[in-house]
């Protein structure tokens, strides 16, 4: 019965994607099913040949590699507030994690990567035999399956920066393809910090965030085509023609992009900054009205009372569908990172294993506000031109990647 729940689920959420969308008329119906068979398959694929997963471990390790010359180059100018060894005994697990002396730096690193691969011609190609795949099976252009298809192992900003250039070519639906790209999955950075912090609960929990990380990709672009839908004629496709760079040598291009890097990076720190402490303002203000239940209203318990339907029809019994719900709820107003940890705190008998399960991948991505804050600043830095429409598509690709990390959810417990 919980399987048919989740069933259920898959129909439930897909329907509140429609009734959400732009311009319902535009959905495709064929595309949205192609869509949710490629989901599937990919979900099966991974979930059920271990060496497929295996597999995807292995680029997990090139940008692990990738992270870790960025720690080596963040501690050496920041010593151990950048990563380096610690002076002191660690009392608190976790606390020598620093976002923007350790996780952030990466940014400038990817920067000067892509400049680097794009003057010397090696993601144009691949760009190319991106669209060449995707047009044919999702009908999705090159550009932008590449971004989403970077997602599954960086993060929201570290992705589009491999197709900077193509960014102000996308249309409108493309745009929003990249955002809820990146807000429905979670980088590699912090991957293993995530699957260490849920391992004595959930078995394999490292081979399961990579594979959450791979389906998000095609759940993303299911979710994201149905509630802003195509309506323009593509022109990020196989025909698209390879951007000029302005770069006159391989230092040139490094000492550039590490100039972009550098004001991408200052923006990203400005919003995070600005939005948390927004939010926290938000829940001052509603900690003024009376108690409810013994304990302060705030936006993260409001959020849990919507999002516990949501987890029920994810396949959760209802009596563990408020306590995943949250959850949700911490996710999506502060981030991901504290409801792993919230998580990994709870009672043994709060979750069942297969509840567990779900809500790994329910919670596997980077859809809440201080995400949106990264994201904003970021594109909006590596497409000027168009701020004002990524402004627009912020708070409906929060809605979009928590539907499709939800997705994720529904479709591994109607697997399990």
């Amino acid at each position: 019965m919980l399987r048919l729940q989740s069933a259920l689920g898959i129909f439930a959420l897909l329907l509140l994607a429609f009734a959400l969308a732009e311009n319902r008329r535009a959905v495709s119906l064929r595309q949205a099913a192609i869509g949710l068979v490629a989901t599937f398959a990919t979900a099966i694929l991974l979930m059920k040949v271990p060496v497929v997963a295996r597999a995807f471990g292995a680029i997990n390790d090139a940008v692990g590699a990738i992270s870790a010359a960025s720690r080596a180059g963040s501690s050496f100018v920041f010593g151990y507030v950048g990563g380096g060894a610690l002076p002191f005994d660690l009392k608190v697990p976790g606390a020598d994690f620093i976002l923007a002396f350790q996780a952030l730096p990466i940014v400038l690193v990817m920067s000067v990567l892509t400049t680097l691969l794009f003057y010397w011609r090696v993601l144009p190609p691949i760009v190319r035999g991106m669209a060449w795949l995707l047009e044919r099976t999702l009908g999705v252009g090159g550009a932008v399956g590449l971004s989403t298809a970077a997602n599954i192992f960086l993060g929201m900003v570290e992705a589009p920066l491999f197709v900077r250039p193509y960014l102000s070519q996308m249309s409108r639906s493309e745009l929003f393809l990249v955002m809820t790209g990146g807000m429905a999955g979670i980088a590699g950075t912090v991957l293993v910090l995530y699957a260490t912090l849920l391992a004595p609960l959930i078995p394999d929990a490292a081979a399961h965030f990579v594979i959450a990380s791979v389906l998000g990709a095609p759940a993303a672009i299911l979710v994201s085509l149905i509630m802003v839908p195509e309506t323009s004629v593509r022109r990020t496709g196989g025909t698209l023609e390879d951007p000029e760079m302005e770069v006159a040598s391989t230092m040139d291009a490094i000492v550039k992009g590490t100039g972009a890097g550098i004001e991408l990076l200052i923006n990203i720190v400005a919003m995070l900054l600005v939005l948390v402490a927004l939010v926290y303002l938000v829940n001052a203000m509603l900690g003024l009205l009376p108690n409810v239940g013994g304990a302060a209203i705030s936006l993260q318990r409001l959020l849990g009372l919507v999002m516990a339907p949501v987890c029920w029809l994810m396949g959760l019994p209802w009596d563990q569908a408020v306590t995943a719900g949250s959850l949700m709820g911490t996710k999506t107003v502060l981030n991901e990172l504290i409801a792993y940890v919230d998580f990994s705190k709870l009672p043994a008998d709060a979750l069942d294993p297969r509840s567990r399960l779900i809500m790994l991948y329910a919670m596997c991505g980077f859809a809440n506000f201080a995400s949106l804050g990264i994201m904003i600043g970021g594109l909006g830095v590596m497409a000027p031109e168009r701020r004002e429409e990524i402004n627009a598509l912020g708070l409906k690709s929060i809605v979009s990647g928590t539907l499709t990390t939800c997705l994720m959810g529904a479709v591994v417990g109607v697997l399990s």
